[in-house]
Formats: C-alpha cells, sequence, structure tokens
C-alpha cells in the first residue's frame, strides 16, 4: 500500500509541469516581458526581424539603458545565430536580424547590470498574431 502510494505521488509531482499555466506578461509594445532585478525588458521582434529592447523600471515606465547587458541566440534550423545588442535612441537594437523561418528558439541572455547574475529566457519564435489577445503568438498572454 505504501509502494503505492509513493507511486502515485511520483507520478503526480512528475506530470504536474506540465498543466502549470504559463505566466506570460506582455509590455506596452505587445513584446514579451522579461523580469529583470529591479526593472523589465520588453523583447520585440520588429518588421525587418532585428529585435529590440526597451527598459522599463517597476512602475512599467521605458528608461534608457544604463548599463544592461543583452545577447540572443537563435538556434534557427540552418544552424546557431548570435544577436548582439546596441544603443539607439531609448532602446537597444540587434546589429543583425534573426534568421528566416519561424518556430525556432531564441534564447535571451541578460544582466541588469554588469556586476548582476545573468538570467536566461527561451523563447519560441512565433510570430503570427494571437486572434484573442492580439499579441504576436511569442507573446501570447492567453491561457490557452
Amino acid at each position: 500500500m505504501n509502494k503505492f502510494i509513493l507511486a502515485l505521488i511520483m507520478l503526480s509531482l512528475s506530470i504536474a509541469p506540465i498543466f502549470a499555466a504559463k505566466h506570460v506578461k506582455a509590455g506596452p509594445r505587445k513584446g514579451l516581458l522579461l523580469e529583470l532585478t529591479g526593472k523589465n525588458a520588453e523583447f520585440f521582434v520588429e518588421k525587418d526581424r532585428k529585435v529590440s529592447i526597451v527598459i522599463y523600471d517597476a512602475a512599467m515606465k521605458p528608461q534608457a539603458p544604463s548599463g544592461e547587458e543583452f545577447t540572443a541566440t537563435a538556434e534557427a534550423a540552418s544552424g546557431k545565430v548570435k544577436l548582439e545588442f546596441e544603443v539607439k535612441g531609448d532602446q537597444l537594437v540587434s546589429t543583425t536580424p534573426l534568421p528566416g523561418g519561424e518556430g525556432y528558439q531564441v534564447v535571451v541572455q541578460a544582466k541588469a547590470d554588469k556586476a548582476a547574475k545573468p538570467k536566461n529566457f527561451r523563447i519560441k519564435l512565433e510570430l503570427y498574431i494571437c486572434k484573442s489577445c492580439s499579441n504576436p503568438e511569442y507573446a501570447c498572454t492567453c491561457d490557452e
């Protein structure tokens, strides 16, 4: 009996993450909000496939970049492509566009400042617009 109960507990613990609700937040530009220590960054794919990142304070007011560090790796079928970012106005913009296609993973490594520990974000690049929330699918806030 104890083995049966233990087996049920183990099974429920292994299945629970599958049914966990996703907690995606979108920013003011309808991009994916990345939570950093004390601030947020909005990941947004522009029409030219370059990635732009806008930094927001805790009150979601845009801030000029001030020491944040971002790199991204697009893991496309054609191979991995590393994206570097440069400051353009009040945002960070990738120096090269994302590879063609979609459905691949983009791994963003972010640091709130030079001394901060890096934080990784894995984003499945799906560019079509969700009909329910009107965000690009990579930033869809629907529970589906």
